[in-house]
């Protein structure tokens, strides 16, 4: 019991001293680069939207085709 109890007040303190970092007027340039832009390489783009194309059963990544990697 007392081991629940001091897990419990840990976990407590740990979330009061947790903070979600914001972001600052002169990083959010950085962040706006081209290379910070998860769509920045149609390779890997059209790579990944095979995969999940292939392997969705219910419909296709884009809602095209069949499930089973058929077109």
């Amino acid at each position: 019991m007392k081991s629940a109890l001091r897990l419990a007040l840990l976990s407590g303190i740990a979330a009061l001293f947790t903070d979600c970092p914001s972001v600052q007027p002169w990083q959010r340039g950085r962040l706006a680069e081209y290379g910070m832009r998860p769509d920045r390489d149609p390779l890997t783009d059209g790579l990944m939207e095979h995969v999940f194309f292939s392997r969705e059963t219910a419909h296709s990544g884009r809602n095209i085709g069949g499930g089973c990697g058929c077109n």
